[in-house]
Parts: structure tokens; C-alpha cells; sequence
């Protein structure tokens, strides 16, 4: 046992280093009034101030069939480290056992020296084997799998951050075309009024059909666009339903409420670039991804080198069933024994290489995904601040419009203008209408993109279990899952700590995951 923990500091292959990502010191709107640096809000969604939001974000968290999937992955990545830790004890343990009858042959070169030609043999054993973790292989091995446990968890929080963004933007979506088709009624009831203008200047002689027939037109293509808007609408709800974890149909209920555009403060905050690193969760999912690959490195790299087993075998055997546990039936093999690759033909060097070129490729994609965070952010961030700007000048066009209508309607009824100025008074005005609600969308979408792009959301799983526990009772009833379950909430990703390097990890660990403790936290910068 003390060799064994003399040699269990001895691990071939690099130790992993978090990898350094370039970002900006500050975001290029840092000068607008509007950005703060405040830390980014964990409950986002509740700036709205929409009771219905809320309601749906919540359901979505609990009920969302990708979330479970997500975590359901980090079950079985508990179960696989513990399948790793269960590689450091002697890897084969195995009983046996045999009842066999034997003949030999009669054109057999030694039969006629043999005393009997036909005899049974019953044997019972038990036999071991251990490869000792000279080399760090199996360690590696462990670490590369606390790494994907990790990832899993950081991909169940980004997951979480996609699905409070998506079902937020899809709650815009159905707000926006809800807006449109009010939009389009008031405009309908607006071209008829028109329309009864031009009919009965019609009826007076003062003006031609032409008139009644170019508004009857313009009212019957707004009538026609309802029914496209009203399909974009039901689509939108369908998704959210499916968001839900439902089947299309069923959210009508928890959508009451104002029936209007989700609207928040024109300040936000949005922190430094730097804590991006330890938001995001598929930062952390891409650092975690290449502790993995790092590890793997040594793996292969402890093919160069002997491996050394002690293996075991003892039983008992006789001929005679009744025998078998008599004294003399005994058998005992053991000993050392070690195995080296020799002439392996560059195989095992090229598989070195391999890996480290999948490292690498963890680590570009790392940096990467570092650099699609910041242009995220960016991007939602401007789109936020220039489409406010666009909605204030939009207000002013539409009450400009909607004066130009009625004075187009009091000059036509009083013979001052033709009936086409009243037209193109009220085709602007149901254009203006129309792109100052898809502007105040965008105001609301590009807030959703910039809160999901800081990597905002996740913290809605704390306290909850990771699987439903409907679910787990389900698990628990097919398959004996110890300790693992009922899986209570992981560390959040920006807590969790690297793998422990396999050279300071000990030789013997517990055999089961059950008995080794989630990765430990880590403060924040």
C-alpha cells in the first residue's frame, strides 16, 4: 500500500491551464447615459414588469423537455466519473466457475500413458487483476471525466439561459402580432369611415365612383391582411406552448393580461466584458470541454510506457463433485507481470498528436466562443439603444400621421383636396402605425438578446432539482441509482472548479460516485 501512494503522484502528460481570452476593457456604448456597469440581473425578465412573463418563464424552467434532457445529461455524467473512479481499483474482480467432462481422443499421442480416458472436472475460483496507475492513465481518466461532468452542467445553465430568452422572445411574438391585428382593425374601422365619406359625395354628385371604388379597395386589403397576421399569431403561440412543454394550444389561459408590447426602463446594466468569462455558461462549457481534451492527452501519451498488473487467481478443483472442497483441493496462481508496446509503428505517437490537435481545437474554440460573446453583446446592446431612439421619432410620425388623416377627411368633405391625398394619408398611416410597433418589438427582442448574450437566466434553477421528481421516482423505481438520486441542484457553472490535476490526485479514491463530493466552488473574481 505505500508503494501505491508513493507512485501515485506520477502522471504523464500536461497539466491543464485555463485558457487566456483577449476582451475589451469596456463595451463600445459605454459612453451612452442609458448603459450601466451594474452587475446584470439574475431575474431579467422581471424588468418588463409583465405578471404574464413571469408566469411563463417559471413554467417553461419546470416543464421544458430540452431542460430535463440537459439534466438528465448530468446524471449520467456523475454516473460515468463514478465509472472512471471505479477504473483505479483492480479492474478485473471476477468468480468462476465449471463443470465440465472431458474425453480424450483415442488417436491421442500419450492416451495409453494416461489412467483414464474420460473424467469430469468441477472447479470454483475467484480471480483479480489490477494495472497500476503508474502513469496517470486511469487518473487522467478521472479527470477528463469531473471536465465533462462540469461541461454537462454548464450546457444544463446555458440551456436554461436559451430557454428564458426564447420563451420571452416568443412572448414578444405574440404581444407584436397581437399589436398588428389591433392595429389593422383600427385601421379598418378608420377606411370605412372614409369609405361612407366617398359614398355619399358620391350620392351628392360631388365626386365620381373612382373614389368609392379606390376605398373600398384600400379596406377590403386591410381586411385581407388580418387573417395572415391572425396565422402568425397562432404560430407564435404554438411555439410557446412547446416551449411549455405542451402540446399547441394551451397557453390562451396564461397569457391573460395587457394585451400590449413588453416594455422595460431604457437603462440597463450590463457589467464589464470581463465578467463575461464568468457568466456565460458555454464559456464555461468550451473551458471545461478542453480540460477534457487536455486530460485525454496523458491518456494516450501512458501508452509509451510498461503497464504493470498484479493479478491473483484461487479456487478450488477436483474430478469428483464431492471432492471439491476437500483438503488438497486447493489452487493458488499470483504475481507481477507488466506489458510494453514495442514497434507499434508510430501508431501510438501519432495517437499523441491527434489529441493534442483535438486540444488545440478546444482551446481555439474556446477563445472563439469568447469572441461570439462579445459581438452578442454588442450587437443587442446597439440594437437596444438605436431602436429606442427610432421608436421616439416613429411616436411623433404616427401622431403626425393620424393628423393628417383627419384633415384629410375635413378638406375632402369640403371639396378643398381629391380623394387621393385621403389614400395616401391613410396608407401612411397604417405603415407608421405598423413599424413603430415592430420598432418597439425590436426594443424588446434586442433587451431579450442582450440579457441572454450576458449570460443571464440560469440562476432560476436554484433550489429546484435538475430532473422533475415525477421523473426520478420513475428512474428510481427502474434502476438502483444510490445516492445519485434525488438530484439535488449542482454549483452553478461560474462556481465550478477545474478537474483536479491527475498528478495531485490520490491513487485510491472511492469506488463509487455516490461517496466522492461535486466539484467544490470557486469564488468569484
Amino acid at each position: 500500500m505505500g508503494l501505491a501512494f508513493a507512485i501515485s503522484g506520477c502522471a504523464v502528460g500536461p497539466d491543464f491551464q485555463p485558457p487566456e481570452a483577449s476582451v475589451q476593457d469596456n463595451w463600445i456604448e459605454k459612453s451612452d447615459k442609458r448603459v450601466s456597469n451594474k452587475q446584470v440581473m439574475s431575474n431579467w425578465w422581471r424588468t418588463f414588469k409583465d405578471p404574464a412573463l413571469d408566469r411563463l418563464v417559471h413554467l417553461a424552467a419546470e416543464q421544458n423537455l430540452p431542460v430535463q434532457i440537459a439534466g438528465l445529461r448530468i446524471l449520467e455524467a456523475r454516473a460515468q466519473l463514478g465509472v472512471a473512479i471505479g477504473q483505479l481499483f483492480p479492474q478485473q474482480q471476477e468468480g468462476s466457475g465449471a463443470a465440465t467432462w472431458n474425453k480424450i481422443s483415442e488417436q491421442a499421442a500419450n492416451r495409453a500413458s494416461l489412467p483414464t480416458h474420460a473424467f469430469a472436472d468441477y472447479s470454483i475460483g475467484f480471480d483479480a487483476s489490477w494495472e497500476i496507475d503508474f502513469w496517470g492513465r486511469y487518473r487522467r481518466n478521472v479527470e477528463a471525466a469531473e471536465a465533462q461532468m462540469s461541461s454537462a452542467i454548464a450546457d444544463y445553465d446555458n440551456a436554461l439561459v436559451s430557454l428564458t430568452a426564447e420563451v420571452a422572445r416568443s412572448y414578444v411574438s405574440v404581444r407584436t402580432f397581437e399589436r398588428f391585428i389591433e392595429i389593422a382593425r383600427e385601421n379598418v374601422r378608420l377606411q370605412k369611415e372614409g369609405l361612407q365619406i366617398a359614398e355619399a359625395r358620391f350620392r351628392a354628385g360631388a365626386t365620381s365612383e373612382l373614389d368609392v371604388a379606390q376605398q373600398r379597395a384600400l379596406l377590403e386589403n386591410t381586411i385581407a391582411s388580418i387573417p395572415d397576421l391572425e396565422t402568425g399569431l397562432q404560430r407564435a403561440k404554438n411555439a410557446l406552448s412547446v416551449l411549455l412543454g405542451r402540446p399547441p394550444g394551451g397557453v390562451d389561459k396564461l397569457l391573460q393580461g395587457p394585451r400590449q408590447i413588453p416594455s422595460a426602463s431604457p437603462r440597463v446594466a450590463v457589467g464589464l466584458p470581463a465578467e463575461l468569462l464568468r457568466r456565460r455558461p458555454d464559456l464555461h462549457k468550451a473551458e471545461m470541454n478542453a480540460a477534457a481534451e487536455s486530460a485525454r492527452i496523458g491518456i494516450a501519451e501512458a501508452d509509451l510506457y510498461p503497464r504493470f498488473f498484479l493479478f491473483g487467481e484461487i479456487g478450488v478443483q477436483a474430478s469428483d463433485l464431492g471432492k471439491i472442497f476437500a483438503p488438497g483441493s486447493l489452487f493458488l496462481s499470483t504475481g507481477p507481470s507488466f506489458r510494453w508496446s514495442l514497434l507499434n509503428y508510430g501508431r501510438i505517437a501519432n495517437n499523441i498528436r491527434a489529441q493534442d490537435a483535438r486540444f488545440q481545437q478546444a482551446l481555439v474554440i474556446y477563445e472563439d466562443t469568447v469572441l461570439k460573446a462579445a459581438r452578442e453583446v454588442e450587437d443587442a446592446l446597439v440594437g437596444f439603444l438605436k431602436a429606442q431612439q427610432r421608436a421616439a421619432s416613429l411616436q411623433n410620425s404616427v401622431k403626425a400621421a393620424e393628423r393628417a388623416v383627419e384633415l384629410s377627411f375635413i378638406q375632402y368633405r369640403e371639396g378643398a383636396e381629391n380623394f387621393q391625398r385621403v389614400l395616401d394619408a391613410q396608407t401612411r398611416l397604417l405603415e407608421e402605425r405598423n413599424r413603430l410597433a415592430d420598432t418597439r418589438s425590436n426594443i424588446a427582442t434586442n433587451l431579450v438578446a442582450l440579457y441572454k448574450a450576458l449570460g443571464g437566466g440560469w440562476e432560476i434553477r436554484n433550489g429546484k432539482p435538475i430532473v422533475p421528481e415525477i421523473m426520478q421516482a420513475g428512474m428510481m423505481n427502474r434502476t438502483d441509482w444510490g445516492n445519485l438520486l434525488p438530484a439535488e441542484t449542482p454549483p452553478p457553472a461560474d462556481q465550478l472548479t477545474l478537474p483536479t490535476p491527475a498528478g495531485q490526485t490520490p491513487l485510491l479514491l472511492p469506488p463509487d460516485y455516490e461517496a466522492a463530493p461535486m466539484p467544490p466552488g470557486r469564488p468569484a473574481n
